[in-house]
């Protein structure tokens, strides 16, 4: 499902377009100016052959992309990198904090490994430095270190027009998994501090990571909040919340498994096996496992039989 969003004036002055993507791969933001066009995320790389046909059809007549900028380096929001670079030759800017990992494509420290996903290698060109004004399309963004749900993330902050391209540090209800929280290290104060401020901003319009861009920007901080609370009150809920994002995230990518081979990927994937020792030992992994599906599947997330598990039927 990919949606373009038109929400008035204020993108129109940013020269701003808003590719809403579904879950698997994060929005793009085309941003078109005199002298520069630059996509904003590129989604999970198997949609990458869609990324590049989407951000093409998006861009004016006769112009190439000139410029990738990535919020933050996780899977679901670089994996289109490597396709745009390679037929744009395009700039690739990632968080000044993340250049090091990518330099050495170091997949641990950037975690395709330890989530189980996968992303193409690309070659970083410059960076995003909290602190500092970049131009993007028409006029000059400001970079916001908004670490939690990553903790090299960065949001873009267009004061002006007073739009904030929030990436997974706010959604309109809540936000990313806190991944440093599923290793044992502390996140959720980062969550805290970045949506504190991210509340001093003077924001009309939010462009999340993923879904439809919003305007109730103070509605959705306080959803946030009061998420982050419950979070931190419960940490083994955000744990077994967190596993089941990356079931989920996996069942997206290949729409059908196998138990076996679901259990194989799992046991295969450091934060699942982490996450499972740390917590949940007291189950063996394939037990635990079984429970968090059944839970996916009670809600609607994922339906099973007695060989596959799989993607619900979205006719049904």
């Amino acid at each position: 499902m990919t949606r373009i969003a038109h929400p008035g004036t204020a993108f129109a002055r940013a020269g701003l377009r808003v590719l809403e993507r579904g879950w698997l791969s994060s929005n793009n933001i085309v941003l078109v100016g005199s002298d520069e066009c630059v996509v904003v995320d590129t989604g999970y790389a198997s949609h990458a052959e869609q990324t590049l046909a989407l951000v093409q059809a998006a861009l004016p007549a006769g112009r190439r992309l000139d410029r990738i900028v990535n919020t933050h380096l996780h899977s679901d929001h670089c994996g289109g990198n490597a396709m745009l670079q390679r037929v744009h030759g395009c700039a690739i800017d990632v968080p000044a904090a993340a250049a090091g990992h990518v330099d050495r494509w170091d997949e641990e420290v950037l975690t395709y490994h330890a989530t189980g996903q996968h992303c193409e290698r690309f070659q970083r060109t410059g960076v995003l430095v909290p602190g500092s004004t970049v131009r993007l399309g028409r006029l000059p963004w400001d970079v916001h270190a908004a670490p939690g749900h990553d903790p090299e993330s960065v949001v873009l902050y267009q004061p002006d027009v007073g739009v904030l391209i929030s990436a997974d540090a706010l959604w309109e209800d809540g936000f990313g998994v806190v991944f440093p929280e599923l290793v044992g290290e502390p996140g959720f104060d980062d969550v805290r501090a970045t949506l504190d401020r991210i509340a001093s901003l003077d924001v009309q319009w939010v462009i999340p990571g993923h879904g439809a861009p919003f305007s109730d920007f103070r509605a959705a901080l306080e959803r946030a909040y009061r998420r982050l609370d419950r979070l931190a009150a419960a940490p083994l809920r955000h744990v077994r919340h967190a596993a089941k994002v990356l079931i989920k995230f996996h069942l997206l990518e290949v729409r059908a498994t196998s138990h076996d081979a679901l259990a194989d990927w799992a046991a295969a994937a450091p934060y699942f096996v982490t996450m499972h020792g740390r917590c949940f030992a007291d189950l063996g992994l394939r037990a635990w496992l079984a429970e968090l599906i059944a839970e996916l599947v009670a809600s609607g997330a994922l339906s099973q039989d007695s060989e596959f598990v799989r993607e619900p039927d979205p006719a049904q």
